[in-house]
């Protein structure tokens, strides 16, 4: 039968299912790229080159996305970067970026992290950029 009270609980149920969603989207999902350069800039850019072949302290951020860690050339990684097995899709660079020695026990970054969720995602649109 469909009443008024029906009705209501459906609504009741499509809104907690449609909330629940939004809040279980990746970080990253509503990044600004424009933003996240500035992100770069300020919290990155010290140690890491936007700029291909171009490593610093840390290497280069250029092509991050999609990369296996621990490959880019003429690079001394960490013997726990090299031996995580990471991919750095959006959802791993957003952990780690969050907590580096977490993520990588061992590892060598000198970065306590990045506490906040939108600077993240739009760090992330941004590295997704330098291709």
């Amino acid at each position: 039968m469909n009443t008024p009270i029906d009705a209501i609980l459906r609504l009741i149920l499509l809104l907690g299912l449609v909330g629940g969603g939004v809040h279980t989207l990746p970080a990253h999902a509503a990044g600004d790229a424009a933003k996240g350069a500035d992100v770069f800039a300020e919290e990155c850019a010290e140690c890491h080159s936007p700029k291909e072949g171009k490593n610093k302290k840390g290497p280069s951020a250029f092509g991050v996305v999609g990369r296996k860690a621990g490959t880019v050339a003429d690079f001394n990684y960490s013997d726990g970067l090299k031996a995580s097995g990471i991919t750095w899709s959006p959802d791993k660079i957003d952990a780690y970026v969050t907590a580096p020695k977490k993520v990588v026990p061992g590892g060598r970054m000198k970065y306590e992290g990045l506490e906040d969720a939108k600077a993240r995602a739009d760090l992330i649109a941004y590295l997704a950029t330098l291709r």
